[in-house]
């Protein structure tokens, strides 16, 4: 139905059948009570609510499978440390801009997404999410039950999970950040987009780097209001900024995002002393 929020034409997807009351739907969607994700089009661009403020997903209909957020590119910088994960999860369905991504430039490695809301589920084809296969398993499941029952062998854990006002409660927790590096590999990586609502997140930081002895490094993407958090199971984790800016060339040639940009940022990051910084204004 057309958007209340945009007069040039937009349209509003809605999970309602066709006899809903456009009207009432209308009038939940301004006032911020209509309970359920909703999709934005304006015909360039696709995007995810959960209300009117905080937008969850962007796709560009022209290069659906592109990463258009400059926080989800910036998630992808795990490909820094592990360049060929064999096992990725993500914790985190949204309008699929990763899973599509690294299931379509990393066709050898198995992606399975755990996505707890069902209405969230329902709408990866209005995001063009392509169907499970042998290297794709999208599951209705909760992401904290899913480490507690599976077994070990992550290389890449990303976490982008959230409701109507941030970073979705049920993993902000010290179990499930103790859960999550025991499911990694030796030299696995944990990604976490940290957005929203900034009480929620908070005190995060803080646990990560207890639970990671330390190895966690925080860059702002201020384009995006967004932190993004990286954490490091292996122990000798040492980064080689040199070595580390021949391989941000190499995959920016690969795959046409700015790694050599995302790598000064987690350099300079690393080196201020930012996760402890911003683990600091937790307490």
């Amino acid at each position: 139905m057309p958007s209340p929020f945009d007069p040039d034409g937009g349209r509003v997807l809605l999970l309602e059948p066709p006899w809903a009351s456009a009207e009432a739907l209308q009038s939940q969607l301004l006032d911020e009570t209509y309970p359920k994700p909703y999709v934005m089009d304006d015909g360039e661009r696709r995007f995810l609510h959960f209300n009117e403020r905080l937008i969850q997903s962007a796709m560009r209909l022209a290069a659906p499978n592109e990463l258009d957020l400059r926080y989800t590119q910036k998630m992808m910088s795990f490909l820094l440390f592990r360049a060929r994960p064999r096992r990725l999860v993500l914790i985190g369905l949204g309008g699929g801009s990763l899973v599509k991504f690294c299931h379509a430039r990393l066709p050898a490695t198995q992606v399975t997404v755990l996505e707890n809301n069902p209405d969230v589920i329902a709408l990866r084809e209005a995001f063009l999410v392509p169907p499970d296969g042998p290297n794709l398993k999208v599951l209705a499941a909760d992401g904290a039950e899913y480490l507690e029952q599976t077994e070990n062998g992550i290389d890449v854990l990303l976490v982008d999970a959230f409701d109507s006002a941030g970073f979705a409660p049920g993993l902000a927790n010290r179990e499930f950040f103790e859960q999550a590096r025991a499911r990694l590999t030796g030299s696995g990586v944990l990604v976490v987009n940290l957005a929203g609502d900034r009480q929620r997140y908070e005190g995060l930081i803080g646990v990560v780097m207890q639970v990671f002895d330390d190895r966690a490094i925080v860059v702002p993407v201020p384009e995006d209001h967004n932190h993004v958090l990286l954490a490091f199971r292996d122990p000798a984790f040492e980064p080689d900024w040199r070595r580390l800016r021949a391989r941000a060339r190499e995959l920016r040639a690969r795959y046409g995002l700015d790694f050599p940009a995302f790598l000064e940022k987690i350099e300079r990051s690393a080196k201020l002393g930012l996760a402890r910084r911003e683990a600091g204004r937790g307490h």
